[in-house]
């Protein structure tokens, strides 16, 4: 892999691992019963530096870079994929709006206890009618004076019922031609007049990971809670969605390489006709395809975490890795299942369990369909 870990990564993951070990693999089967991950998991990893690590120590973390979150997403992958979205989507993809884009007094405000797990964030942005094309959006924040009026709806948000922030992408200015130049983004807290946590969503997969339903119904927000500038929320969307699909891309692969590695030790031990199935040439040829499209995808997306450490543009690459691996862990679960047999559709075995937990990589952060009309574009194809 082209990405240098050092022995403080190293350090940093034999923590997490034995954090893991003791605190979530156990617990993880009954998460994905009760429908939800409890609270106090959120601050027994804040208490352990988990959570925030990259941010500044004057906003509770300790200044470490994009590469420490690769090491939690190995590790998280390893242990829960429903954890791995939901302390990624609050840790990856809504920490850093606020570290980016908020003021002096929102940073001071939201990101400690965010980094305590006492304050957990979600992006609210996909709508009932309004998921890839952002800026189709209809949530509106209409400013009256100091407020803004808040109306609307969200669907599909991770950490949504859990939440005690939301960042909610609105349009403060509903008529703006082009229409994303009136995207805006807005805190809102939970608890606030107005705002409603819908039910948790049963999903596919992931059953444990929050997913839920917002509503806001004339939430009137101080216009301090503006997240950036009036109007620039769509081009902080599309900077931030960078590291989301980034974060997408790396967790799809890990996921894939954990399914087949599961999968390689079931066929060594599994027999049929009196040999271990990974000994028929089919079976073998199926397992060799699969490590080697594994292998192609991880290097290609390790180095473009080199890139993004580096500040490089990776718009049209990182759609690549994220189309591409994202649709490879769909097939190894696939193949994996099918290799498992009969076994391979009872819930009891993780293959069939990483199947369901799989299929949501294409749809979520964009879509294959949204990463391939981006590529196409960048290379002035459309």
């Amino acid at each position: 892999m082209p990405l240098i870990y050092t022995e403080e990564h190293e350090i940093f993951r034999r923590s997490l691992r034995k954090f893991f070990d003791t605190e979530v693999i156990p617990q993880v089967e009954h998460w994905r019963k009760q429908g939800f991950i409890p609270r106090e998991i959120w601050k027994k990893m804040g208490a352990q530096g988990f959570i925030g690590y990259w941010l500044p120590p004057e906003f509770g973390g300790s200044g470490l870079d994009f590469s420490y979150s690769v090491v939690l997403s190995e590790e998280m992958i390893r242990s829960s994929s429903d954890l791995g979205v939901n302390i990624g989507v609050h840790n990856d993809v809504a920490l850093p709006y606020i570290a980016h884009s908020g003021t002096e007094e929102q940073k001071k405000k939201y990101l400690p206890p965010a980094c305590t797990g006492d304050c957990i964030v979600a992006i609210a942005m996909t709508e009932p009618g309004a998921g890839s094309d952002l800026a189709s959006i209809r949530s509106t924040a209409i400013r009256k004076g100091d407020h803004y009026i808040v109306n609307g709806q969200k669907t599909f948000i991770s950490n949504g019922y859990f939440c005690d922030l939301a960042i909610v992408a609105v349009k403060t200015d509903p008529k703006a031609d082009p229409p994303h130049t009136g995207v805006s983004l807005i805190l809102v807290e939970a608890g606030t007049p107005g705002f409603t946590k819908g039910r948790k969503l049963e999903k596919m997969g992931l059953h444990a990971a929050d997913t839920s339903e917002l509503s806001f119904e004339d939430c009137k927000i101080p216009v301090g809670n503006l997240l950036g500038v009036e109007g620039g929320g769509f081009f902080t969307l599309m900077q931030n969605l960078q590291q989301e699909r980034l974060m997408g891309a790396i967790g799809a692969i890990l996921g894939a390489q954990q399914i087949l590695e599961t999968t390689i030790e079931y066929t060594k031990t599994r027999e049929a006709f009196g040999r271990p199935i990974c000994k028929f040439q089919h079976n073998a040829f199926k397992i060799v395809e699969m490590a080697t499209e594994i292998e192609m995808a991880r290097t290609f997306t390790y180095k473009l975490i080199d890139e993004y450490l580096d500040g490089k543009d990776i718009v049209k690459a990182v759609s690549m890795a994220k189309w591409y691996n994202s649709e490879l862990v769909n097939r190894v679960a696939y193949q994996c299942v099918q290799l498992h047999g009969g076994y391979g559709y009872m819930l009891e075995y993780p293959v069939a369990q990483a199947y369901l937990d799989a299929r949501m990589q294409t749809i979520a952060a964009g879509t294959t369909e949204i990463m391939k009309l981006i590529i196409a574009r960048l290379m002035g194809l459309l």
